[in-house]
């Protein structure tokens, strides 16, 4: 096996692979050449090579998303990291572990007007969790002087590779120490971090044999108790309260245990709303919050207040919850969040810095005294009417974004993964309820459109079961280079909902008949999805009313040579008074 020749490179190439490190995406370069040589020689990692740098990133960050654990980005000097910028955002705002690994030019060559040279030292400062900037490896020996004194020159030798080891040394450790930190920092506390590194040329020599041993650093990933003093006082607040909410953002599948979400829905007083990309289910929560509240009065939203609100996960889709909560505050409101706690609701008395498992697994079993309430009682019914005339609106409506929503949620396979993109599709997925055998994901942390396929691509390739995007058309365009990708699997699926433009932009608050609305506000266009797909070797498929939708539908998720594409195209014009008119149907 070859090995690149620069010390520097071995060494972040092991420790990676001591961290367990697996997947690799690489953006091709020359800077980067020894880290590039050295993934990929070696059979332990798995490498991707991705040209369009933004796509690479979102693409690193959806394996990511998968396996909940750092995929790391390997790119050259100059431009190229900042592309990576849009996808080290999302991963910073959603709690996703990325390793990016810059090369770079030498110090000395850094301002003065090399080509392909930029200050990446702390570029990402305000969005990441640690930055380490590496040391060049010294080369060479210093010089001698030109003594002729024989014993004094051995004398001054000795010294001078005595200071060199030792400096050597200290170099290596620091590099090594700064490496672990980055590393640690992006397993444990999952978010994105950046090691820059510099590489002096030569860059593509390689060697039979490593010269580095690094020093791999653990660190103790135990959660963190919750202070006694704190569970004897939320202990209290709880069993006095009547009206307990608990609202959960972004979370992934399976990561809270069944037995703390059965004891929650056995408790009258508490009411679970969970969002479409909350992965929590159970018959007694609140999922389609929207569908819940949108439609409330006054005098029902001061009832539907809680006391106290409990929230867990990432990022809250639901406008609507987030106005409610502003304008009607709890008494209380405690978040769970190892890492951080955001004032969302403008409210915020506790963080409760541990995990929801370890901080249920001390709270619940605690609990003595059941407050008596009605409150869930109250607001199941109101979910049960809801429910009721959510399927009469569908029954009277005509082919519209809504209609095409429905269909497909039921039509995905059991036991298969959803990602969904951002704009409408995430808040249209809102008002129904998919199936609690799927696995929900969208990118929530900036709620940007400008990755969501790359990174459905890149979930998908980690994934085991089969995967679907389902995404608006703007967004599916704007992120075309996602297809520019090798490793696409047969059996990925990606549903267009073409309505001809932004027409989230007709739905969310203003002025629609503002001049130039289509052009500079939905961005109206005739573009399709079906040239893309012939170039990048995807099986095109189109539907334009019900009867051809649901046709597709049901052969569309089957055993296929390449991956498919439905694109589905819906009137534009009616769209956002099918959606308005809905939160009045169903009052």
């Amino acid at each position: 096996m070859s090995y690149p020749k620069i010390p520097l490179a071995q060494t972040v190439i092991q420790l990676c692979k001591a961290k367990n490190i697996k997947h690799i995406v690489l953006s091709p370069g020359s800077r980067n050449a020894p880290l590039t040589i050295g993934f990929t020689h070696d059979p332990f990692f798995t490498c991707y090579s991705i040209v369009d740098e933004r796509s690479a990133a979102f693409f690193a960050l959806g394996i990511a998303q998968n396996t909940q654990h750092p995929t790391a980005l390997v790119c050259t000097s100059g431009s190229a990291l900042l592309n990576y910028y849009p996808a080290v955002a999302e991963a910073f705002y959603s709690d996703v572990p990325l390793v990016v690994i810059s090369a770079d030019r030498p110090k000395h060559l850094v301002g003065i007007g090399d080509g392909q040279t930029i200050n990446q030292k702390d570029v990402y400062k305000n969005h990441i969790l640690y930055s380490a900037n590496l040391k060049l490896d010294i080369k060479n020996l210093p010089k001698t002087s030109g003594d002729d004194d024989e014993p004094a020159i051995i004398k001054s030798i000795e010294n001078k590779l005595e200071r060199f080891l030792g400096i050597k040394q200290a170099l290596q450790e620091e590099n090594e120490e700064e490496i672990n930190l980055a590393l640690n920092t992006a397993i444990h506390k999952l978010g994105p971090v950046h090691i820059n590194v510099p590489f002096d040329e030569p860059l593509y020599e390689t060697v039979k044999e490593l010269s580095v041993n690094p020093k791999v650093i653990t660190v103790d990933a135990s959660p963190k108790k919750v202070d006694s003093v704190d569970l004897k006082l939320c202990l209290e607040d709880w069993s006095d309260a009547s009206k307990k909410m608990i609202l959960v953002g972004v979370n992934p599948p399976n990561e809270i245990e069944q037995k703390w979400l059965d004891e929650l829905a056995n408790d009258n007083s508490v009411i679970v709303f969970t969002e479409t990309t909350s992965n929590l289910h159970h018959k007694e929560f609140f999922p389609s919050i929207d569908k819940i509240i949108a439609p409330l009065t006054d005098a029902e939203f001061t009832e539907l207040q809680p006391d106290i609100l409990l929230t867990f996960g990432g990022m809250v889709v639901s406008k609507k919850v987030k106005a409610f909560l502003r304008n009607y505050k709890p008494k209380q409101h405690w978040h769970i969040d190892s890492k951080k706690a955001n004032d969302t609701f403008f409210c915020l008395e506790k963080h409760i810095e541990t995990t929801p498992n370890e901080f249920f697994s001390e709270f619940l079993p605690k609990i003595t005294h059941f407050k008596k309430s009605n409150y869930k009682s109250v607001w199941k019914a109101v979910k049960q009417k809801r429910n009721d005339l959510h399927k009469s609106y569908l029954a009277e409506i005509p082919f519209s974004d809504f209609k095409v929503f429905d269909a497909v949620f039921k039509a995905l396979p059991k036991q298969t993964a959803l990602q969904i993109g951002n704009s409408s599709a995430i808040r249209y997925s809102q008002l129904f309820n998919i199936s609690k055998s799927l696995q929900v994901f969208c990118n929530r942390g900036t709620s940007g459109i400008d990755g969501s396929t790359s990174t459905a691509i890149g979930f998908a390739v980690a994934n085991k079961n089969q995967t679907t995007f389902v995404t608006g058309d703007l967004s599916f365009l704007y992120d075309n280079n996602a297809l520019w990708n090798n490793y696409i699997p047969k059996d990925f699926r990606i549903i267009v909902i073409n309505n001809g433009g932004g027409g989230i932009f007709r739905i969310l608050p203003g002025h629609k008949n503002t001049e130039n609305f289509d052009q500079y506000f939905e961005t109206k266009h005739n573009l399709t999805a079906k040239q893309l797909c012939e170039m990048h070797g995807l099986d095109y498929k189109t539907a334009h009313d019900e009867t051809q939708l649901n046709e597709q539908l049901s052969t569309f998720f089957n055993a296929s040579k390449q991956p498919m594409l439905l694109e589905v195209f819906t009137p534009s014009t009616v769209n956002d008074e099918i959606l308005l008119n809905y939160f009045s149907y169903i009052k």
